[in-house]
């Protein structure tokens, strides 16, 4: 049992590697983005696009088969360039056991995924500039307007068909039956309904050794995934309290919440991109000034972060705190905080981060709040 006295804390061994981890990982996260910028910018000044457009109006008249040819040169050109960034960032968790998937297995998800973007993209693109042609002045309302309804029905079908195409899903109760009874138990408890065929394992331990638990989907297939290495590694209480937090994001409707959000999020980059664009192309409805929106969403993305990352900490502190409350009686709160000791040693978890880098990079509290959070819920009041 841990004591109250007691905080989040590395041995000297993990100590070093998780600082050297971190850092390497942080200065990764701001060059690659700055990398993005750099290549889109090069894009845009050499000429490249306007040759893939001339390529693209070249083989055809038609508007989509001119998008079959020169979405993809784009996007393919900018993910090679930007290839040796993912490449350094598998070595890294290759190097720091946080990976144990195969190059060939790695390169195979890379393709993938860049397989899945260029079905969406093409379409989407096709649409977009359509929309553009058709109201150069208000695209970006019209365009807004049509992508709420698409982030809802990608949301959806993620879970069902992206999902399943990197990591393999079983139902809980099937791999872990009396596990999912005590998780029935909680989420009775909570008033809320997750059926059992909606609580999955994923088997996360074929590629990776960190541990995870999620929320993903919209609607009928919101789910809450467990990661097998979780399973492995936590304890049964520490499981209930890791998926009592998961269930907080169903409860405090986060999943909404952000969806919101991010509408409102797109409606402001939308407007903002179409005057910028304005600025910096003659002809928006060109092909030739796709890269410069995604330029314009890029810089956007990198300058907007410690807001979005403001936001994603404060969903987690709730989920949290809903955990330690709903599992109160059940857990204690000293198995909650050994939970983020056993996720933080083996993710390496740098126990004193920088705060500028929790401000601006962090997605969740810090592994030494988390458990500071759960030892303080666990003292007499």
């Amino acid at each position: 049992m841990l004591a109250a006295h007691q905080v989040y804390s590395l041995p000297p061994d993990k100590l070093q590697r998780a600082i050297e981890y971190a850092h390497a990982s942080y200065w990764l996260h701001f060059v690659s983005e700055i990398y993005v910028i750099v290549i889109l910018a090069a894009i845009v000044a050499s000429g490249l696009a306007a040759k893939f457009r001339d390529w693209a109006q070249a083989a055809s008249h038609r508007r989509f088969i001119q998008a079959l040819i020169f979405v993809p040169l784009l996007l393919i050109t900018n993910d090679v360039l930007y290839l040796p960034a993912n490449i350094y960032g598998q070595h890294l968790e290759l190097e720091f056991d946080q990976s144990i998937q195969s190059w060939p297995s790695w390169l195979w998800d890379w393709t993938k995924t860049e397989l899945i973007m260029l079905l969406c993209a093409v379409p989407v693109a096709f649409f977009l500039y359509a929309v553009i042609r058709r109201s150069p002045r208000r695209w970006w309302l019209y365009f807004w307007l049509a992508s709420l309804p698409t982030i809802a029905v990608v949301m959806y079908l993620e879970p069902m068909i992206i999902e399943p195409m990197f990591y393999r899903f079983e139902p809980l109760a099937a791999t872990h039956p009396a596990l999912t009874d005590q998780l029935e138990a909680l989420v009775a408890r909570a008033g809320l309904s997750i059926p059992r065929n909606r609580m999955f394992e994923m088997k996360a331990s074929e590629k990776l050794n960190s541990l995870n638990a999620y929320v993903s989907g919209f609607g009928g297939s919101k789910r809450v995934v467990v990661w097998d290495t979780t399973l492995q590694k936590l304890t049964t209480p520490e499981t209930l309290f890791v998926f009592g937090h998961e269930m907080g994001h169903y409860v405090l409707n986060h999943i909404r919440n952000s969806l919101a959000l991010l509408a409102l999020a797109l409606l402001a980059l939308f407007w903002a991109g179409s005057h910028i664009a304005r600025r910096m192309v003659p002809d928006v409805s060109d092909w030739t000034s796709l890269p410069v929106l995604l330029l314009i969403l890029a810089v956007a993305s990198a300058l907007s972060e410690p807001i979005v990352n403001s936001y994603s900490r404060w969903q987690e502190h709730q989920a949290d705190l809903f955990a330690l409350q709903i599992t109160r009686g059940i857990v204690p709160p000293a198995a909650a905080a050994h939970s983020f000791q056993v996720m933080g040693e083996i993710g390496l978890d740098e126990p004193n981060p920088n705060p500028f880098i929790v401000f601006w990079l962090y997605s969740h509290p810090s592994t030494s709040s988390r458990f500071d959070l759960a030892l303080r819920y666990a003292a007499p009041r």
